[in-house]
C-alpha cells in the first residue's frame, strides 16, 4: 500500500503537533534561561515590533523539542521566543545558538 503524498505535509505537522503536545504534558515544565544567565542588566536587548519565524530547540522537563517560534527579543546571547502548544502559547528564553531562522517557504 502506498502513501498518500498530496497530504502528506499535513499529516507530518499534525503528528508534530501531537507529539509536542504530550512532551508539554508530560515532561515537566518548559525551560526557560535565568537571570543570571540573561544578565538583562547589562546586556543591550533589541526588541523586534515584527517578530521573526524561526525553528528553536526548547526543554520540558530534561526533554529537548524542535518547535515552530517566534524571535521577539535578543541580545548578543539569547533569544526570547514564543510558540504554540496547542491552545496555549508558551514563552521563553533560550540560548541563540538554538535558534535558526525559518525557511522562506515554511517547514
Amino acid at each position: 500500500m502506498g502513501t498518500n503524498k498530496r497530504y502528506a505535509a499535513a499529516v507530518d505537522h499534525q503528528m508534530d503537533t501531537r507529539i509536542l503536545e504530550r512532551i508539554a504534558a508530560e515532561a515537566g515544565p518548559l525551560q526557560s534561561l535565568s537571570s543570571a544567565e540573561l544578565r538583562l542588566d547589562m546586556e543591550p536587548v533589541t526588541i523586534d515590533p515584527r517578530p521573526k519565524p524561526a525553528k528553536a530547540w526548547v526543554r520540558f522537563g530534561a526533554t529537548p523539542a524542535l518547535v515552530d517560534a517566534e524571535v521577539c527579543r535578543w541580545t548578543a546571547d539569547a533569544c526570547a521566543i514564543r510558540f504554540r502548544v496547542g491552545e496555549t502559547e508558551m514563552k521563553a528564553w533560550v540560548w541563540a545558538s538554538a535558534v535558526t531562522p525559518a525557511s522562506p517557504g515554511g517547514r
